[in-house]
This record gives C-alpha cells, sequence and structure tokens, in this order.
C-alpha cells in the first residue's frame, strides 16, 4: 500500500476534483492497490442480517456513478455505499465546487448530487458485488415530489443493494433536507416501506449534524416508529469551527473531515443514549485513526464510514485503521465488536 499512498500524495497536487476523477478512473482500470491480509476474525461482526467482515466501509460520494464499486472492496473495506443516486441524471453544482483545507485535514464539498442517474448505475450495478453493497438515494434537486424520487430509487436498487441510505441531509441541493421534520419523515418511511420487495435490503436514514435544539428526538423516534433498519449519523456540516487554518474556510458547503468528528460523534453518543440501542448506528465523520474508530464503537456505532482520510492518508489507512482496531479490543478483553459498542 506504500506506493499507492504515495499516489494519493501525488494526486493532491492536482486540483481536489480532478484528482478525484483521476483516482476513480485508475482504480477502475485496475490500478489500485489490493488488500493482502486477511480480515481479522475479531472484527467480524452482523448487522441488518448480514455479516460484515469488518466494520469500516467507504461512505457515500466518493464513486457517486458507481464507477469502481467492486474495485473499492479491494481496498479491504468491509462494505462500500456508493451514491447519491438521483432518478434522472443531474449535474450539480458549478464548479469549482470540491476544496481542499489541508492544514485542517478537511474537505468542503458543494458537489450538489452529480451523478448519472438512476438507470446508468443501475445497469453498472447489475452484475452481484464482491461484497456488501449500499446506494445512497436523493431526490433530484428540481424534482416538484421528492418522495416520489425515492420511491422511483427503491423499486430500482431495492433489488441490487445489501442496504439503500435514504439522503435527507444533504446541505448542498435544493430538497437535500425537505425530510428533516416528522410528518414528511414518516410519509417518507412509509411509502419507501410499501415498495420494498419480499426480501428487502436494510433501510437506513442519514442524518444531519446541524440540528436545531430539540429536532433531533423527534426525528429519531420518527425513524422508530416506522422501523428503520438503521440509521448514519452523520452528514457533513455547514458550521464552521472557529479555529480552522485554511484559506478554503470560506467557501460555502458541506464541510467533512477532523473538525466534523468531535460533533459527529458526540451526536453518535446522543443518539445511541436517545434509542438505547434498539437500532444499528453507522458512524460517519472525521475517523482517521484506529483510535478514532474505536471511540465512535464505544460512543454506539455498529458500523463506521470513512471518506476524507483516503484524501490525506491514502489506501493504506483502511488496513491502519482495521489492525489497530482489533488491537485496542483486545487490549480491552474484548472478544467482537459488539462487546464495545455504547460501553462509552
Amino acid at each position: 500500500m506504500i506506493l499507492h499512498d504515495a499516489a494519493a500524495a501525488a494526486l493532491r497536487r492536482l486540483p481536489p476534483e480532478t484528482a478525484h476523477n483521476a483516482a476513480l478512473w485508475g482504480l477502475r482500470h485496475g490500478f489500485g492497490p489490493r488488500a493482502t491480509a486477511s480480515p481479522d476474525p475479531i472484527l467480524a461482526t452482523r448487522v441488518f442480517g448480514r455479516d460484515f467482515p469488518n466494520p469500516l466501509g467507504l461512505a457515500a460520494g466518493f464513486d457517486k456513478n458507481a464507477r469502481a464499486a467492486n474495485r473499492l472492496f479491494g481496498l479491504g473495506f468491509g462494505f462500500v455505499e456508493v451514491g447519491g443516486v438521483t432518478p434522472r441524471p443531474q449535474p450539480g453544482n458549478p464548479r469549482p465546487r470540491l476544496f481542499r483545507l489541508p492544514e485542517d485535514h478537511a474537505i468542503i464539498n458543494r458537489m450538489g448530487f452529480n451523478n448519472d442517474g438512476a438507470a446508468a448505475i443501475a445497469a453498472r450495478l447489475a452484475a452481484p458485488p464482491p461484497g456488501i453493497l449500499g446506494v445512497n438515494l436523493a431526490a433530484n434537486a428540481d424534482s416538484p415530489d421528492p418522495t416520489a424520487d425515492f420511491e422511483s430509487l427503491t423499486t430500482t436498487f431495492a433489488p441490487l443493494a445489501a442496504f439503500l441510505t435514504l439522503d435527507i441531509s444533504c446541505p448542498n441541493t435544493a430538497n437535500g433536507r425537505v425530510f428533516l421534520s416528522p410528518g414528511p419523515l414518516a410519509d417518507l418511511l412509509a411509502r419507501v416501506r410499501a415498495r420494498l420487495p419480499d426480501n428487502p435490503p436494510a433501510v437506513l436514514v442519514k442524518l444531519a449534524p446541524d440540528l436545531e435544539p430539540g429536532q433531533l428526538e423527534p426525528i429519531l423516534d420518527t425513524a422508530l416508529a416506522a422501523s428503520v433498519d438503521g440509521i448514519i449519523v452523520c452528514n457533513t456540516t455547514i458550521t464552521r469551527p472557529p479555529d480552522l487554518k485554511s484559506a478554503a474556510v470560506r467557501e460555502r458547503g458541506g464541510l467533512s473531515g477532523q473538525p466534523l468528528f468531535a460533533p459527529s460523534t458526540d451526536l453518535l453518543r446522543r443518539t445511541y443514549a436517545y434509542t438505547h440501542g434498539a437500532v444499528p448506528l453507522v458512524g460517519v465523520g472525521g475517523i482517521a485513526s484506529a483510535e478514532q474508530a474505536y471511540e465512535k464503537i464505544r460512543a454506539g456505532a455498529s458500523l463506521l464510514q470513512l471518506y476524507t482520510a483516503l484524501v490525506y492518508h491514502g489506501p493504506g489507512i483502511v488496513g491502519r485503521i482495521q489492525r489497530g482496531l482489533a488491537d485496542l479490543l483486545r487490549r480491552d478483553g474484548r472478544q467482537t465488536i459488539t462487546d464495545a459498542i455504547g460501553t462509552a
């Protein structure tokens, strides 16, 4: 992985979106690394009724169009989430729309769900994937009926994915946050459930980190009442911590990476405490080390996702986190991931 980590460093010399597209091109054409070590058995876990070889997954947004999904499993991820996908192709926001904050190990994006549309992406996912695949679903920015968009996407992708994420918390597009109140969310979940096949994928909702006081609990109550299979905590943030140092800090969009770790982990901890572990949580936001991964698990996460860490640390970060996490579990006398969930 060392050579490929060096390649990732070279890509950082290119403009961010150019580098991103180059990385996907390389992975798609077989130039990416492959994890050679077998997963440590202590990291195996069962969530959503499915067996994950390890709890560390790739977050949505990296492979929006499912162009390199099968190759991404080769990096050692326990699962991969592609998308966000909208029913119709969507160009996203004008460029530039992706910004590195290197001094802060962070990224700001206002991509705007740019993607090739459901038909093209579903065609790329027609063959069974080599691992557990999730698809992130979103409404078109100009849709007059965002709920109908989610219904259509559910019909298309339910036969192709192990889980579907209803992205109700994107800050970068119209219709990205219209379901962050109980009434619209309950209607959305009921209508999505009605579109699921007999052998359904898991259905997850993705929380926003920028909720108003008193907004979290009604959303969680609604999700639990609808029997969602999982909750992802959380999306990017539109807030800007005062200690950010990078020049791009004033750019509009969602902030990810290290500055999001503390607030996202706090939200994860609050969500776990409120739900009493009734539903599996996926912890995402700022993970770049085994210690941070372990902290997410101890705060209540059953599974983990990362993205920004790949930009700054290269693909070798996946194996390093997994090896370190296994060591931390054994240090504390844990037999499985489940033994550590919520122990903080």
